[in-house]
């Protein structure tokens, strides 16, 4: 069987990390909406996930730029993706004409905030606001602890209904500062933890990781919750208490940092599963050492925003 390079796609595995995936309906059955989703490598797309309903663990929200796992917050806890855009291939059986050029690719891309969503916010807010700020006033609201205290028991039966409230610029600037957070999270400004570094060695072995842990507490049965020994030679001290309250599912965003990069080894095939590979294939030895810092500042700053998101004054 050939190899399709358009199948090659990188997506979301689990929260903050990300993996290569196959897709291509000669391998997998059911492929659903994904080709309208993210058609090609090259075509970007953005997106809010959201736990389903009757899901295992409290009502749980992440903006992604990559196609997301069925089972983001791992388990059997599946849910949905409602994507900003959405492609129509121009070839396609039964397709439309939309009016619009189609790109060198041949897709349209399909604004999915529809025109009558657009002038019914228009009616509320006046003719200044886009579609992108319908967007991200959602996903603002989505993080609204108020939202999610008194709509509870609805979001754990059905998708979210989104209310008008007041503030509807100040929802909408929150919504675009988290999205710019999660979005961007490679790249934002490392948190400046504590490095205590107790050996030496080139960097591709120093900053190699097989288990982080937190640090040892008081008696045996407690945990350090502000160190993290990442590895023999290297401990992270000084991390807030606060960088753990931005939860994602069951874990904090720093603990599926913890989760995932770490080496292991399926029994039955022998296959490992090294996420040194990736810093070393690339060149950056302190790519994931970097990155837990960086969902330090992600996870502060995720839960500053949140705290100062506008009342829930709900007018329609």
């Amino acid at each position: 069987m050939s190899m399709n390079d358009d199948a090659l796609i990188v997506g979301t595995y689990r929260p903050f990390v990300k993996m290569h995936a196959y897709i291509d309906t000669r391998l997998i059955n059911r492929v659903y909406q994904q080709p309208r989703i993210f058609p090609t490598r090259d075509h970007g797309n953005l997106g809010i996930y959201l736990t389903g309903p009757s899901a295992a663990m409290d009502f749980t929200r992440l903006m992604t730029d990559a196609l997301p796992d069925q089972a983001l917050y791992g388990g059997q806890t599946n849910g949905q993706f409602f994507p900003r855009y959405t492609y129509e291939s121009v070839e396609a059986d039964g397709g439309f004409d939309f009016g619009d050029e189609a790109d060198e690719s041949g897709y349209w891309r399909l604004d999915n905030i529809t025109d009558a969503a657009l002038a019914d916010y228009r009616a509320t807010y006046g003719g200044q606001v886009t579609q992108d700020d319908i967007f991200y006033y959602v996903y603002g609201m989505l993080h609204s602890p108020t939202y999610r205290s008194e709509f509870a028991a609805d979001l754990k039966k059905m998708l979210p209904r989104i209310p008008k409230v007041a503030d509807f610029a100040g929802f909408t600037e929150a919504g675009r500062r988290l999205a710019d957070l999660h979005l961007g999270y490679e790249s934002v400004e490392p948190y400046p933890l504590d490095e205590i570094v107790t050996g030496n060695g080139p960097d591709d072995q120093l900053y190699r990781v097989q288990k982080m842990a937190f640090g040892k507490g008081a008696s045996a049965r407690e945990k350090d919750r502000s160190r993290i020994v990442y590895n023999s030679r290297i401990t992270l001290a000084g991390i807030p208490a606060e960088a753990y309250r931005y939860m994602l599912g069951s874990r904090s965003a720093v603990e599926w940092i913890m989760d995932r990069y770490r080496l292991r080894v399926d029994k039955p095939s022998g296959i490992v599963n090294d996420p040194n590979d990736w810093a070393t294939e690339h060149g950056e030895p302190r790519y994931i050492l970097d990155l837990l810092k960086r969902i330090v500042t992600v996870s502060i700053e995720t839960m500053r925003v949140v705290d100062g998101l506008p009342p829930l004054d709900i007018i329609e």
